[in-house]
């Protein structure tokens, strides 16, 4: 479940690589609803008080590359669904509490894990 948590910080950098590669429709629909729950998992985070709104920024100007699916109600529910401090990955959930004691450290820490790797992998995006 640990690779659940380092898939989802790592969503902005995948969705770039995403457009050199022609994905299908159902990639896009997956980066999308990825994104948009990274974005509420983010928004749980602040909401705590763990991270600052830096990161669910960067999330939201990377959001903002990838296509809308003609439906986005699965987005909407992903989104809706990190909110609630779930991370929600290739139809896999785990809630970030379990997942920080599986890593030995505090929610809060792996909120600020995932905010920094958000912001390394978008520093490492062309400009």
């Amino acid at each position: 479940m640990n690779r659940l948590i380092l898939t989802a910080a790592m969503t902005g950098a995948m969705l770039t690589t995403a457009f050199a590669q022609q994905p299908t429709p159902e990639q896009m629909e997956m980066a999308y609803s990825a994104a948009r729950n990274q974005l509420g998992v983010l928004a749980y985070c602040q909401e705590k008080g763990f991270i600052d709104g830096s990161a669910s920024e960067i999330q939201t100007k990377l959001l903002a590359l990838v296509p809308t699916p003609a439906d986005a109600s699965k987005g909407d529910t992903a989104e809706a669904v990190g909110k609630q401090g779930k991370v929600s990955v290739m139809g896999m959930e785990q809630d970030l509490t379990t997942a920080a004691k599986a890593q030995g450290i505090d929610e809060a820490k792996l909120c600020e894990m995932m905010a920094s790797a958000l912001k390394q992998a978008a520093a490492n995006l062309p400009q």
